[in-house]
């Protein structure tokens, strides 16, 4: 059997599909931040998303898994910015 006409997914289609996934979750995390408290944070909030990333063992595997990673960046930009946002 050929093993470029396997029916498994290559290590590359994996590795794509993660990237994929984290991908769209930076970008969604970064837009609604920038949107809400603008680009100085946005930029800040990515970088603490990232090291959130760098922080763990092994790529998440689930859409949930990434969206902890986000959940755990918002942290960051909440102990930023609790000052910023008026008490009613």
């Amino acid at each position: 059997m050929n093993p470029r006409t396997s029916n498994k997914p290559s290590q590359n289609s994996h590795c794509a599909d993660f990237a994929t996934m984290a991908e769209r979750e930076l970008s969604a995390f970064f837009s609604a931040v920038k949107e809400l408290f603008g680009s100085e944070q946005a930029a800040l909030s990515a970088e603490d998303w990232l090291r959130e990333l760098t922080g763990i063992d092994g790529l998440p595997a689930s859409i949930p898994e990434w969206r902890l990673i986000t959940a755990r960046a918002s942290i960051h930009l909440a102990s930023r910015v609790h000052c910023l946002v008026p008490i009613s």
